[in-house]
């Protein structure tokens, strides 16, 4: 399984809107390293954040 995905990738795997996969990243100092973001430091950002569940 891939762990560097586009935007319109995460964004379907997580079911929030591209848009706002970008709009997070930028605000969050996320990199976005030719055109694709590393999925497990996008979703931990979201769970400090509150916006994501925790995972077990």
């Amino acid at each position: 399984m891939a762990n560097h995905l586009t935007p319109d990738e995460l964004s379907k795997e997580l079911g929030i809107d591209r848009t706002e996969v970008i709009r997070v990243c930028v605000e969050e100092g996320i990199p976005i390293y030719q055109g694709k973001i590393d999925k497990t430091l996008f979703q931990a950002q979201l769970e400090a954040l509150g916006a994501f569940p925790a995972r077990h």
